[in-house]
């Protein structure tokens, strides 16, 4: 079984993410707000 995993067409070095995924990872990071108040951790997502 371990075999399988370590042969060559398992194997993919060509990983691309799809424009969308870019772009819906950039605005979700740019609309999340991390508020820290003493040991709190408060997040909240500014739409």
């Amino acid at each position: 079984m371990a075999k399988l995993y370590t042969e060559k067409h398992f194997i993919k070095n060509e990983l691309e993410p799809r424009e969308e995924t870019v772009k819906f990872l950039l605005d979700y990071s740019k609309a999340l707000s991390v508020v820290n108040c003493n040991r709190l951790k408060f997040e909240t997502l500014l739409n």
